[in-house]
This record gives C-alpha cells, structure tokens and sequence, in this order.
C-alpha cells in the first residue's frame, strides 16, 4: 500500500498506477463501443438488414458475460500488468478484423470476440487495490470507473470526426483501425511502466482459480444460486437470436448452445465442489471466513446500477427522438449527457463511501436511482426538453455514483479473491443490461423505467443483509504467516 498524498496532478507512485489504469480502461471502452457512432456507415457498406445491425450490437455485449468472470479469476492468478496488457493486445486483432470484414458473418465473428475487451474493467479494479489505502480506495476505484467508462463517450464524439478526416464510403474502417492501434500501442505502454504491487507489498492470490472460495455451507449454496443469473442472461441472449426473434441461428443450434449452457453450468457445481467440500467437514477459522452474502448484495446493486446504465445509454438517444421529435444528431447530443456524469459521478459515489461508510451511502444512492427512474418515466413530450434532459442527469448522477459505491466496496471483501469478486459482480452489470434490453423490446419506455425502478427498491431491500465492512481481512504469506490488511473502521 502506498502511504504518499492522493494529488491527482501527480504521475509517481500510486497516482502513476491510478492514471495509466484508468487510460488503459478508457481505451477498452473506446474499443469495445466503436461501433455505435459508425453503425449507419458499416450498415451501408457492408449492406446489412436494421435487424443484422441490432444482432451486431447484442453479439457485441454477450460474451463479456464469462469473460468477466474469467478474466477475473485470471488477474487474481497472474497479476494485473500482464493481464490487461495481453487483452489489450489481443483484442486489436478483432478490432482489425471487424474493420475489414466484407460479409455479416466476419463481422458478426469479430464483434462477438471483441465483447471480451468489456473485461478490462475487472483488472484495474484489482491493481487499484492494490496501491491505495481503504480510506482513499473508493476515491480511486470511483476515478478509474468513471474516467475510463468515458471512453465509449469519447468514442461517440471523436469517432465518426475521424472516419470524415479519412472520408470516403471507406472512413470508418480507417476509425476503428486507430482504435485498434491505439489499444496495440497501450499494451506495450502498460507493461513496461505498472508493477502489481507497490515495492515490498504482497501480491495474494487465491489456491483455486476454478472456482470462488467460501467460507461457510449456507454461502456455498448461496454461490451456486448467484450463478444462476448468468447462464439465464446468456441462455436469453439465445433466444434473442433465435428463429422467435431476430433469426440469426437455427432452431437446433439454439438447442445446442442451451445444452451447452446447462452442461457448463453442471460442470461449475463439480468445481465449487471440489475447491469447497472440505468445509462441509472442517469449519474455517474464524479469522480467514468472509460473508459471500455481501458479493451477492453487490451483485444484485450493479446489476440495477451498471446494467440500466449499459441499457439507457442504448436506447436514450431513440426516446428523445420520438418523444420531442428532434433529429437525430441533436437527440444523440441530448442524451449524451446521461454518459457524460460518468466524469464526476462515479468517482463522488466512491468518495461519499469513504467519507461516510460504504453501506449508508449505498442506501441513499440506490434509494436515489429508484426515484430517479420513476420520475424519468413520468416524461412525455409536454414536458419542455431541458426539464427532460435534467431528469437524465439526475438520475444519471445517482446510477454512476451508486457504480462507484459498489466497487468502492469490492476490494475490501477478500483481497486474494478482488478479481474473481469483481469479475462476478462485474458480469451482473452485463445480465443487468441484457435483461432490461430484452424487457425494452416488449413494452413501452415508460414501462421499461418503472422496471428499473422495482429492481432498484429490490435492491435496497437487499442492502438490508449488507454489513458494513470493517476491522481488518487476513491473508496468509506464502511462508505460511500471516498478514492483516485494514478495510476501514466505519
């Protein structure tokens, strides 16, 4: 842990770490959203159907899902420099693929395997951690979430700039190469200037990367109903691209893919099983148990925050177009504000936690987001547009600060286990999306607000079970010691 002051303006030591980790999400998001401002240009070059448009866009968040989760497992097990500098890397080699893809199909393929870069976000949360002090993390991990989560904001705005400077029907293949390149140069930046650690720290890592530990049997059966959300969100994606919907796949490929899921989904109880059977006969220690109750609280909080937030921004600039009848330009400027509180927002929800305790400022934040979708499905086009806009921001304030609460609050559950506990909550944020979405397309906005808002309130009811992390988390050394790591004294 770095014991110098929190300056902002400074590029040594932690604040080095805090700036190259958010940049390296930043470009992630840029990456993983290039698509959305280009999406007129490759529908007309590439002469694709509205309906293989909106396939692109679902291919594009689904399998983040796992990837999340494993990403997570894989930062806790081999450090977070490597990590994201390998998904940085690897994922430009898709980005250039999409950006010269002819058909539907090279295009389909390149944006599914582009959705793993939506993982990045998981690592920064883990070498973030690692560098600050609890009463300065949520400050931080808020930073690098709300700062780096602008990158898809930054793309919308730069992006098609750069495809006109190029011109051409052509100019959009050439702004998704510069992402790619700027993602292929960050990878090199990134591993040659960030350690895992601050010098003479402890880098922890969990005994199993193939399954979450807990700590006690009513949490083992809480893990393996925790996952269920998970498959059931990529099992709806399925559907979405089935004959019923969008008519991507085939009836027996959809099969399949079902199949597979429940196989896999067998196939996790068996490795829960096998890192978790032996406390069925042993009680752990005191000392090393953690309440996985607290990961499933944050779970459900991130699903209603980050996946309303992944919904909202998709489908806003359409309903202001339809509600006020502005064009289409204006109405992208308009709701672009809902993205823009990323910049402040989040970081002042992981501020707030410091200040005042992770689990009250949870309640306030999330009893402010159910409030605030409730009064955005009151809009209609009665109401004047800056009244509207107003409300989006609003409610965007307390959806991005509640983001910045919750993982203010990841990193202090068990820090050997921070990636996979963020790869997992992380993930809900995507189910969250995918859920929301799929309700979207079978009523009307207004409906789908009030839906955000039940979910919300469930959530607060939730928070309920939440207890206040404090004291200190043991970690044992590799010599067999034992190290305590202070997680706040609210």
């Amino acid at each position: 842990m770095s014991k110098s002051s929190f300056n902002i303006f400074s590029f040594q030591g932690k604040m080095k770490t805090l700036h190259l980790s958010w940049m390296a999400f930043f470009i992630t998001f840029a990456v993983w959203f290039n698509f959305a401002p280009l999406l007129q240009s490759v529908k007309e070059t590439l002469g694709l159907t509205t309906e293989q448009i909106k396939t692109l866009l679902i291919l594009n968040v689904a399998i983040t899902i796992p990837a999340r989760v494993i990403v997570g497992s894989l930062t806790d097990k081999y450090g977070p420099r490597i990590v994201y500098s390998a998904l940085l890397f690897l994922c430009a080699i898709p980005c250039f693929t999409f950006a010269f893809s002819e058909t539907f199909l090279e295009a389909a393929i390149s944006r599914f395997a582009l959705g793993f870069i939506g993982a990045g976000f998981v690592i920064g949360i883990r070498l973030v951690s690692e560098w600050f002090p609890h009463n300065e993390l949520g400050t931080a991990e808020g930073i690098y979430g709300g700062w780096g989560n602008f990158g898809s904001a930054a793309a919308a705005f730069t992006l098609p700039t750069v495809a006109l400077l190029f011109g051409g029907d052509e100019g959009w293949r050439y702004a998704m190469v510069v992402t790619g390149l700027l993602s292929l140069a960050f990878s090199f930046v990134f591993y040659h200037n960030i350690r895992d650690t601050p010098k003479g720290a402890t880098y922890f890592k969990p005994a199993n990367l193939t399954a979450m530990e807990v700590t006690s049997k009513g949490d083992f059966f809480l893990l393996l109903l925790m996952k269920i959300p998970m498959y059931a969100a990529l099992a709806l994606l399925t559907w979405k691209l089935s004959p019923t919907n969008i008519d991507m796949l085939s009836t027996g490929a959809c099969y399949v893919i079902y199949t597979l899921l429940v196989l896999l989904y067998v196939y996790e109880w068996t490795q829960v099983w096998k890192v978790n059977k032996h406390i069925f006969t042993t009680p752990v220690e005191e000392i090393h148990r953690y309440k996985f109750k607290q990961v499933a609280v944050l779970n459900v909080l991130y699903f209603a925050t980050f996946g309303s937030e992944l919904a909202v921004v998709s489908m806003l600039p359409l309903f202001f177009l339809e509600t006020f009848e502005l064009t289409p330009v204006v109405a992208g400027m308009v709701a672009s504000a809902y993205a823009f509180m990323n910049l402040v927002s989040r970081p002042g929800g992981g501020w707030l936690s410091d200040r005042f305790g992770r689990k009250s400022t949870l309640i306030i934040l999330t009893a402010g987001l159910a409030l605030g979708y409730l009064l955005m499905a009151q809009i209609t086009g009665q109401w004047t547009l800056w009244l509207a806009v107003a409300a989006a921001m609003l409610c965007s304030f307390f959806v991005q600060a509640g983001e910045g609460a919750v993982f203010a609050t990841v990193p202090l559950i068990k820090r050997r286990m921070t990636g996979q506990i963020a790869g997992m909550t992380g993930a809900y944020g995507n189910v969250g999306a995918v859920v929301y979405l799929t309700i979207l397309s079978f009523v009307d906005y207004q409906t789908f607000f009030y839906v955000i808002a039940v979910t919300a309130f469930a959530g607060l009811v939730t928070l309920l079970f939440m207890t206040e992390p404090k004291g200190k988390i043991a970690e044992i050394n590799e010599d067999g010691s034992v190290t305590l790591i202070d997680v706040g004294s609210h």
